[in-house]
């Protein structure tokens, strides 16, 4: 009896204790600050997104880095540095962080965080681009967008302002300039406004170099801000318009060809010469109207003049008569 007592309470004991070691671990596997990595977008399929970016990235991580190399240093591992490792393992309730990706929960719906170690992503993410843009061969099915992530901070205007100047410098400060665009996005979070955000960012810039201008149609760098709760990432890229705001749906599309200008001008030419055409119809139909028209007036005038002609001949010959009726009385009368 007590047997069975003490095995179901171990039970019981491994069961909280598998309880308490996933909260633990679920919590270590966010996004926090401090951070590096590739934030990706998706439509309502997470998780076989997550298995196509990391084998996407794995696939151009070991062609443009070479291949990740964890099996050769720990054969090289002395056993008491292996040891060690062993201890600071189980110690943080998880295996440490050896990988060069790692999927995290990013705090948002149908992102999610790509955590990466001792690589450049935003070289990463437009080498992927540039690949995809140029061969136009689909590489994911469920994948939308691929933004670099170099840097994190707290999401709030007052660690904003200290994090962004020093962030910033590499691209902006002195004796470098460029022209640029901001893409802000806020997830979950209400810290910070879009408004805020764009009067903020374009006097950080300025006060690093005055020659850097805000272009919005076709700018070199594009600083990407993307919050999530009380994270903000951060990212400078470029081609962020010709990569279609590194959407890999879109690259993937043909670009829609370009009009030609000489056929475009034969067909201005022809609109003309036929609007041309037209106008002197129009306008000879116009002078056989008006030709009409003055034939039927003067029909007109010469039908209301002939009336009076016809009675002024009649009372014309009224008179003659008349004076020859008189001249004929005259004569009687003389006769007598």
């Amino acid at each position: 009896m007590s047997e069975g007592c003490n095995e179901s309470r171990k039970r019981n004991k491994k069961q909280y204790m598998s309880g308490h070691y996933h909260k633990r671990w679920k919590g270590f596997r966010e996004l926090e600050v401090g951070m590096e990595g590739i934030l990706i977008t998706c439509n309502n399929n997470q998780k076989k997104c997550m298995a196509e970016a990391l084998d996407l990235l794995n696939e151009y991580g070991d062609k443009l880095f070479g291949p990740e190399g964890v099996q050769d240093t720990a054969e090289e591992e002395d056993v008491d540095d292996a040891l060690q490792r062993e201890v600071a393992q189980l110690r943080s309730f998880g295996p440490q962080h050896v990988k060069r990706f790692q999927a995290l929960d990013s705090g948002a719906h149908n992102v999610i965080f790509i955590r990466t170690q001792n690589l450049e992503s935003d070289r990463l993410v437009h080498h992927i681009l540039s690949d995809i843009s140029s061969t136009k061969k689909s590489k994911s099915r469920t994948i939308l967008r691929m933004l670099p992530v170099t840097g994190t901070c707290r999401a709030f205007e007052e660690d904003m302002l200290r994090y962004l100047p020093t962030f910033l410098e590499p691209w902006f400060k002195q004796p470098n300039c460029a022209t640029y665009k901001i893409a802000f996005k806020s997830r979950n979070s209400s810290h910070n406004k879009r408004d805020d955000i764009l009067r903020v960012i374009p006097e950080i810039v300025g006060r690093l170099n005055k020659k850097n201008k805000v272009n919005l149609t076709d700018p070199e760098l594009t600083i990407i801000l993307e919050v999530i709760k009380a994270v903000c990432c951060v990212s400078v890229v470029k081609d962020y318009r010709l990569y279609k705001k590194y959407n890999l749906q879109e690259v993937v599309k043909e670009d829609a060809p370009k009009p030609d200008v000489t056929s475009s001008q034969t067909e201005v030419n022809t609109t003309e010469q036929q609007k041309q055409d037209r106008e002197e119809e129009g306008e000879k139909v116009s002078k056989e109207e008006d030709d009409e028209e003055e034939t039927d007036v003067n029909k007109t005038e010469q039908q209301t003049r002939d009336p009076g002609e016809d009675g002024e001949k009649e009372s014309t010959r009224e008179e003659t008569a008349q004076q020859q009726d008189k001249e004929t009385d005259c004569g009687h009368t003389g006769g007598k």
